[in-house]
């Protein structure tokens, strides 16, 4: 048995083992030893070598507490941080040449660093093992006594991993400032406030995440141990760990949050900057109650209890995208065909400034894979005749699903933009979100089943979801929407693809119907434009340069802010308001009833009192038009602001709001603001025209962005395919 230490030099290496940095090694090692471990043992636990071991075991021996404070010998550091080797691995996309890089920055050997991303590729180190590299960051307990990181782990990994992480350094930049404030503010931090509270936290992780086997791993507690926990009470199939000793708390969070977001796309910068805010707000201000940062349900990829409908499965199963452009140019001439409608491949190769010959090939190509058909030969007074070509319609189809706060409703469009069959279900928006999703599988499995027989096998190409913002594409999770309260937080696009198996893209409302505008409206919407969707709220779908503008974080066109600002409606605290003027139906009955209009017996606000009065303002009703004229102005003010911002010449109405009754109030109130307000309005007409689309814009617009995604030539890659799992290897 190994000589005890002294009490106070116990209890100054527990305290330096609990710590960051070299003398943590150096304390355990020691603290370890006094337990009777041999060094193999010792070195085997800590992941070091058994000379590091002996060394240390030395210095204890000849000169005490002195001999651990000794500054390591020059050159190679004498621990190498693990997780932050990785970390920086993956910021770096795993190359061989970042790989060197790193080496070379961190004054290791290439094989020292080879080592460790073998080490991890097997699964994040821990005590005892995690079972493999395929986790989760689940949640976060943090006291004055402990911190412990939740992480989940699923029996089958969802795809292949990528090979870069998605968060960035910003993100790990703004986490470590909130793990350096907590650090600072850890000796004031208040105790847990009551007994179980990380019982209580792990059983409630349970609930949220039922598929997926937690592990509860601890970053730091007060007395250097691991195992201070398990005596909580809490779920039984959580299970403990404990991190290595080769590295720190701070840099292993920031390892398992990188590697978590380059494995799930779930996993967005959202979320772990929600968690750097949790962690600074805790440390700036510690309530009496200990932090405990959950993230939302990640949706099960495996069906929970029951199978999802075979049918529906076979009907999707063919979906993987089966027409496969081969260049940008083939998508190019497809563009160019299909602004025109009808036109010969003289024309593409003036239009777009390809040869003759390439242009030639390409059309050949694409008549034999039966995408494009020939039209009837034009005659020419000299040479031979020009054969034009066309969109073939039934070459590909498509499936659009929009969500709703007061119905959803499904089509299934072909390439020419035409509606081979439309379904749709009202909505009862306190329904729980379970089902709610299962209405969404049904209506989608009952409207392909509806055009079964039209739909060709190898011509289906996915489908597109339409929702209410703000969303985050990242993560396909709906965030916030007005009305539908049950929806925060929900992770829908990853929910659906338990039951479609096919590629599915989510996008916002106003920006699919953009996306549906632009390509049913063929040339005449071929310049940018901004589409207003009147739906349950008012939003802005943009068109620029050729493409969906949808901003850093998909969430651009937030139209209700700008119109607040543009009327000067703000709260108490400075933040815009919440514009009744911005949801249709609820502002055009409250404005009805300050003119003395009357819905009759319909229930204001409801899209009944909505069509009544619009029809009463149609009839010549003075105070109906009066409402439903203040309301067409006050989108117009923010329309104005939208005009001068982008310069653009164009702006299109549609929504399942902007009916027959109320489209020409709209059109002349809105023409008449953007023409006689902006600044430049001297050097540009601005163009108000009622949508292409009918009252099915968003679903419509739904199902194009399957088409725009897949044909639309863009030179940074194709969105459809980016949104399936990527190729690459960890780390």
């Amino acid at each position: 048995m190994a000589e005890q230490p002294p009490p106070a030099a116990t209890q100054t290496l527990r305290q330096w083992a609990a710590q960051n940095g070299p003398l943590a090694l150096r304390a355990r090692i020691v603290l370890l030893a006094a337990e009777g471990l041999r060094d193999a043992a010792i070195a085997r636990r800590l992941g070091v070598s058994r000379q590091t071991v002996g060394t240390w075991r030395h210095r204890w021996a000849d000169r005490g507490l002195d001999g651990l404070r000794g500054q390591a010998r020059p050159g190679r550091p004498a621990t190498v941080d693990d997780a932050e080797v990785i970390t920086r691995t993956l910021l770096g996309a795993g190359s061989r040449a970042a790989s060197r890089a790193i080496a070379r920055e961190l004054g290791l050997s290439h094989a020292t660093v080879a080592g460790i991303r073998r080490r991890w590729a097997a699964g994040p180190p821990a005590d005892p093992p995690l079972p493999g590299p395929d986790v989760w960051v689940i949640g976060l307990h943090a006291d004055a006594e402990r911190t412990v990181l939740l992480t989940g782990t699923r029996p089958d990994p969802a795809g292949t991993p990528p090979a870069s992480t998605a968060v960035g350094t910003d993100v790990l930049t703004e986490l470590d400032r909130a793990c350096d404030a907590l650090t600072v503010a850890r000796d004031g931090l208040p105790p847990s406030g009551r007994a179980g509270a990380l019982a209580t936290f792990l059983t409630r992780a349970s609930r949220r995440h039922p598929h997926v086997a937690l592990h509860a791993v601890t970053l730091w507690n007060v007395s250097g141990s691991g195992d201070t926990h398990r005596s909580a009470a809490g779920p039984a199939d959580v299970t403990f760990h404990r991190i290595p000793a080769t590295t720190t708390w701070r840099s292993y969070l920031r390892a398992m949050v990188a590697l978590d977001s380059t494995r799930h796309p779930e996993s967005s910068r959202r979320v772990y900057l929600d968690l750097a805010g949790a962690i600074g707000r805790y440390a700036e201000d510690p309530p009496g109650e200990p932090l405990q940062w959950l993230r939302e349900s990640i949706a099960s990829h495996a069906p929970s209890g029951e199978e999802p409908d075979a049918a529906l499965r076979r009907e999707t199963a063919g979906g993987a995208n089966h027409i496969d452009l081969g260049s940008f140019n083939e998508c190019v001439v497809i563009e160019s065909v299909r602004l025109a409608g009808t036109i010969t491949r003289g024309e593409i190769a003036h239009r777009t400034g390809l040869t003759q010959q390439s242009v030639s090939r390409i059309s050949r190509s694409l008549l034999a894979r039966g995408i494009l058909v020939e039209d009837a030969q034009l005659r020419a007074t000299s040479g031979k005749p020009r054969t034009p070509v066309r969109l073939r319609g039934d070459a590909a189809h498509a499936v659009g699903i929009h969500i709703d706060p007061e119905v959803f409703t499904a089509v299934v469009i072909d390439l020419d933009g035409a509606l081979v069959t439309v379904r749709s279900q009202p909505v009862r928006p306190t329904a729980d979100p379970e089902v709610l999703v299962k209405q969404v599988v049904q209506l989608g499995g009952e409207v392909l089943a509806d055009a079964r027989g039209a739909v060709r096998e190898d011509g289906f190409l996915g489908i597109g979801v339409a929702v209410p913002g703000p969303v985050d594409i990242a993560s396909g999770t709906v965030l916030d929407p007005p009305l539908m309260s049950v929806w925060t937080d929900l992770p829908l696009l990853y929910l659906l693809k338990d039951h479609f198996q096919c590629p599915l893209i989510m996008e916002k409302d106003a920006a699919a119907a953009a996306a549906g505008e632009r390509w049913i409206g063929r040339d005449s919407r071929s310049r940018d434009f901004v589409y207003l969707y009147l739906g349950t709220g008012v939003g802005s779908g943009l068109y620029l340069n050729g493409d969906l503008y949808r901003g850093i974080s998909a969430n651009a066109g937030e139209f209700g802010q700008l119109c607040a600002v543009a009327l000067g409606r703000t709260g108490s605290g400075g933040r815009p308001e919440i514009l009744p003027e911005c949801n249709p139906p609820v502002g055009l009955s409250q404005l009805a009833e300050q003119h003395g209009c009357s819905a009759g017996t319909e229930r204001p606000g409801s899209p009944a009192a909505y069509r009544t009065i619009t029809r009463a303002a149609e009839t010549g009703d003075p105070a109906a038009g009066a409402a439903l004229r203040d309301l067409a102005r006050a989108i117009g003010q923010g329309t104005v602001g939208l005009v001068d911002l982008l310069d653009i010449d164009l702006v299109v109405l549609g929504g399942p709001f902007f009916t027959d009754e109320a489209a020409p109030l709209y059109l002349a109130h809105i023409a008449e603001m953007v023409n006689d307000f902006p600044t430049a309005r001297r050097l540009r007409h601005v163009d108000v025209e009622a949508s292409v689309l009918g009252p099915e814009a968003a679903a419509v617009g739904a199902a194009s962005t399957i088409f725009h995604a897949t044909f639309t030539p863009r030179l940074r890659g194709n969105a459809l395919r980016r949104s399936s799992p990527g190729a690459g290897q960890f780390p």
